[in-house]
């Protein structure tokens, strides 16, 4: 099992939520997070400066069994790009093991 953690921009929140829903990932938790990007310039948008080094984004935690993990990561990268700076990061790391708490199933298939 891996935990795929995605960073993403809010406004492509719906997109990736649809796209992990077409392959059959159902579950996540996500929160809204503010974090500090690379860049440091600012916008103009209708003659306001806005600051970008603080930047608004949701943060997607997915638990996946091995042979999903493929799948989950290029229905993120497809979905989230903007081919912008800031579209997001997305990290895996290992999972050592699971439960389904309401009846105690353990491993893969607690994820069902």
């Amino acid at each position: 099992m891996k935990k795929i953690e995605a960073i993403i921009r809010k406004s492509k929140f719906k997109e990736v939520k649809e796209a992990l829903h077409s392959v059959d990932v159902n579950f996540f938790s996500y929160w809204d997070v503010t974090g500090l990007g690379n860049e440091q310039q600012g916008h103009v948008y209708r003659g306001i400066s806005y600051s970008t080094a603080e930047i608004q984004r949701r943060y997607l935690s997915i638990v996946v069994n091995d042979d999903f993990v493929e799948t989950t990561i290029n229905a993120i990268l497809k979905a989230g790009a903007t081919n912008k700076v800031g579209d997001g990061k997305i990290f895996v790391s290992p999972v050592e093991e699971a439960y389904r708490i309401r009846t105690g199933e353990k491993g893969g298939e607690s994820l069902n």
